[in-house]
């Protein structure tokens, strides 16, 4: 109240010398009176305060994720460095067979370009986003979701080769963790990049070598069956009993979930729940990808193409 009033006698000594000029002012130029002027200044004020509160909020969440990240990074260092490996292993198969595609086609252009590493981070960057909006399906447990994060991975590698297709998987991946950081100890993460390799590598490699409507019906087909083969094994070998492990669930109650949700699943069989659940899965993901991708990739080829020399482009889908 002192601040205010002494305020009030500072404004009214600086501005309105005498109480008839106050008035007379007030009147004449309609000027907002001393007291009006300091709420507004003190409104102001407390909007700038405001904003720069919510502001440091949203930082400190930030902080506070990346801080989990980098605190699960260490706390499963000896995970994260075999995840590394996995990764460096698909990325220099894929190099190798892109270049030995490109040999047999005659083609010098280099596996990565600027323009192709800008196209790169922007599928992948779609990919994250399609990530995200996953959901679960009836016949399988909820912890097993869909997302056609791998559309935009497709195409991308149609465009542009094996080599980054993989990558693209592994940007899509680290911007997946930095956005919403992980909550399987990047068992999941792990999963998802290994199991969309195996859809995205076969897929590409056979296209790489013969560019044609033909071979890229082959590709999606034999990409959607080494995807579901794969990560059919890939969940009763390794993921299901990771996650029993980490999570401390017994692995019948795992399977019993699936039981619960899916007839064909039959109680305490690995092999009948990853049948029944896990490979419906990734064939419905595999068949509906592959689909979208041979009706768009003819109209946006031209377009994700442009800027490649004409003597380096062929004939393509």
């Amino acid at each position: 109240a002192r601040v205010g009033e002494r305020l009030f006698l500072y404004l009214i000594k600086k501005n309105f010398p005498t109480e008839d000029s106050v008035k007379c002012a007030m009147k004449k130029q309609r000027r907002p009176g001393p007291v009006r002027i300091y709420r507004r200044n003190c409104g102001r004020k407390f909007s700038r305060i405001q904003g720069a509160w919510e502001g440091s909020r949203g930082t400190k969440m930030e902080e506070k994720k990346m801080n989990e990240l980098f605190q699960n990074v260490a706390e499963n260092a000896m995970y994260v460095l075999s995840f590394l490996a996995i990764i460096a292993v698909l990325f220099r198969s894929a190099v190798l067979l892109e270049q030995a595609a490109q040999k047999k086609n005659g083609v010098t252009e280099p596996v990565f370009s600027t323009r192709k590493v800008a196209m790169i981070g922007m599928f992948s960057a779609v990919a994250m986003l399609l990530h995200l909006f996953d959901f679960a399906l009836p016949f399988a447990p909820t912890f097993y979701k869909l997302d056609f994060s791998e559309l935009p991975i497709l195409v991308g590698t149609f465009a542009f080769g094996p080599a980054a297709g993989v990558m693209m998987e592994f940007i899509k991946i680290l911007l997946k963790l930095c956005v919403k950081g992980t909550s399987t100890a990047f068992v999941g993460d792990l999963a998802n990049f290994v199991i969309g390799c195996s859809f995205i590598l076969p897929a590409s490699v056979i296209y790489a070598f013969r560019k044609n409507k033909k071979t890229a019906v082959i590709a999606c087909i034999t990409g959607t069956l080494v995807m579901t083969v794969f990560g059919t094994a890939f969940n009763a070998i390794y993921l299901l009993p990771a996650f029993s492990k980490l999570y401390g669930i017994p692995l019948e109650s795992l399977l019993a979930m699936g039981s619960a949700v899916n007839p064909l699943a039959k109680e305490g069989s690995i092999v009948s729940f990853v049948i029944a659940c896990v490979a419906p899965l990734n064939l419905i993901k595999g068949a509906s990808v592959s689909v979208v991708t041979l009706l768009i990739y003819k109209k946006l080829s031209p377009v994700i193409k442009a800027g490649i020399p004409e003597n380096l482009v062929r004939k393509r889908v």
